[in-house]
């Protein structure tokens, strides 16, 4: 008989990306600061008891954005500029048969925000609002493999410099005065020097304006002769997901 099963949210993720674009590639680039709330049926304390041994855990979600626009045999992974295609299985593409991720997390705590169980983590990439399905703690001896071999993401994407306009120094110096904004300086740092551009920009002189959503903020800056241009800060126009 042919296996199906239904899954159901056991929390959602909670964090700084409002929009898929400027979400770091990869897990544990940039060191972004969220929360795993979990759902009614699993808001006890007991689920989590025991959690806390652990520095970091395995986080399984869905691609909830994109299972709607199904998935093909062949993906263009960025790595590669767009240009040339892998299998699906052969990349971490977001489009796959039953829009499945997985992402390993830091694990800071165990608290409770309006009445739910939540745990505090970072180095997460995953958008605001996120369905986590399972959580499962990260075992050392048995998940880190040093002589691992990574394909064509074997290494660290190289840093792009950024540099700031007196009215973005100004404005990030306000918001990170306000407990809420008080790491957007690294966030923004972190998330920018990744430079999330297409790839097939990143060859090609390019004069757009770009615009970041984290927070409530949109963070706009364009590339430059010298790299990343910070050019100012505005309230988003981003739908946001009500906390």
């Amino acid at each position: 008989m042919p296996f199906s099963s239904q899954l159901n949210a056991v929390a959602i993720c909670r964090t700084p990306y409002k929009q898929k674009f400027g979400i770091p590639r990869q897990p544990g680039l940039v060191n972004a600061v969220g929360y795993i709330e979990f759902e009614p049926a699993f808001n006890h304390l007991d689920a989590v008891r025991g959690i806390e041994q652990y520095s970091h855990l395995w986080l399984l979600f869905c691609f909830h954005e994109n299972v709607a626009q199904g998935w093909k045999t062949t993906v263009r992974p960025p790595r590669l500029g767009g240009n040339e295609k892998l299998g699906v299985f052969a990349t971490r593409s977001t489009f796959r048969p039953n829009g499945i991720g997985q992402s390993v997390v830091k694990l800071h705590g165990v608290v409770q925000r309006k009445g739910k169980v939540c745990l505090v983590i970072s180095g997460m990439d995953l958008l605001d609002g996120t369905p986590i399905v399972d959580i499962k703690p990260y075992i050392p001896f048995s998940d880190a493999i040093l002589d691992a071999k990574g394909g064509i993401a074997q290494d660290a994407p190289e840093l792009m410099p950024l540099i700031y306009t007196p009215l973005a120094t100004e404005q990030i110096n306000h918001y990170c005065q306000q407990e809420q904004y008080q790491d957007l300086a690294e966030l923004i740092t972190g998330v920018l020097a990744q430079d999330p551009r297409p790839a097939y920009k990143k060859a090609k002189d390019d004069a757009k304006l770009y615009q970041v959503a984290l927070y409530d903020l949109d963070i706009f800056w364009h590339v430059t002769a010298q790299g990343i241009e910070v050019l100012e800060l505005k309230a988003t126009t981003v739908r946001l997901l009500k906390d």
